[in-house]
């Protein structure tokens, strides 16, 4: 898939759109540009390996991404240039988008969040699942852990399961402000179906907004075996 048709690029070039329109009432010129240059970037990453337009073409995307990379290092650079070229580096495997993209991860803007989420998953990094691990358990940012938390389950790391049971441990109370944080925890352990998660799971049976999710997360862990 070009990024030109990926969903969330578009998305996240629509939200950036509004928002500048909505803060200055022009969209400057170098949004347009920017916007350009990842999707010939995008072009380029898929190109044919096999003659010497595809190698061309590569050669161009290779400059393309310092270019990105520049955009995202720069000094003054404004936050929508940076998401923007943190997500073209991050869905096409570039590690030098990973720090930006951890700092979106746990941006106060769930949107960022999300794309962020969406970029770290598709980066391939390693490191990623240790960093939304740290970010999903650290209480003092549990307002901002949703994304964290679903992302590890999509990750399927070592350290996802024992991070989403800690952190769905703390979202035990029935009156906890943070029960969608817990109601993704239930949720993505349900989906790992490992069984390391079910004294957990089992006590979130008696909460009145997880002990739904959690009953069928259970049945998922006995289908498993």
């Amino acid at each position: 898939m070009e990024i030109s048709e990926d969903p969330e690029f578009c998305s996240m070039i629509d939200r950036l759109r509004d928002e500048i329109e909505n803060d200055s009432g022009e969209v400057p010129t170098a949004f347009t540009e920017l916007t350009a240059l990842v999707e010939l970037a995008g072009s380029g990453d898929r190109a044919g390996s096999g003659d010497r337009a595809g190698s061309g073409d590569r050669a161009g995307s290779g400059g393309r991404a310092e270019e990105l990379h520049r955009v995202l290092t720069a000094p003054g650079q404004p936050l929508w240039a940076r998401e923007i070229a943190a997500y073209a580096l991050g869905v096409a495997g570039d590690s030098r988008a990973f720090e930006a993209l951890v700092l979106l991860l746990n941006h106060r803007d769930p949107e960022r969040c999300v794309t962020a989420a969406h970029a770290l998953a598709r980066l391939g990094d390693p490191r990623t699942a240790r960093a939304a691990a740290a970010l999903a358990t650290n209480e003092l940012r549990v307002a901002y852990a949703l994304l964290p938390v679903r992302l590890l389950a999509e990750l399927r790391a070592p350290e996802s399961v024992p991070a989403l049971i800690t952190v769905l441990e703390r979202r035990l109370r029935a009156d906890d402000p943070h029960w969608r944080v817990g109601l993704a925890c239930v949720e993505g352990l349900g989906a790992l179906g490992d069984a390391r998660a079910r004294p957990a799971l089992e006590a979130a049976l008696p909460h009145p907004r997880l002990g739904v999710a959690a009953q069928r997360s259970l049945t998922r862990l006995d289908r498993a075996g």
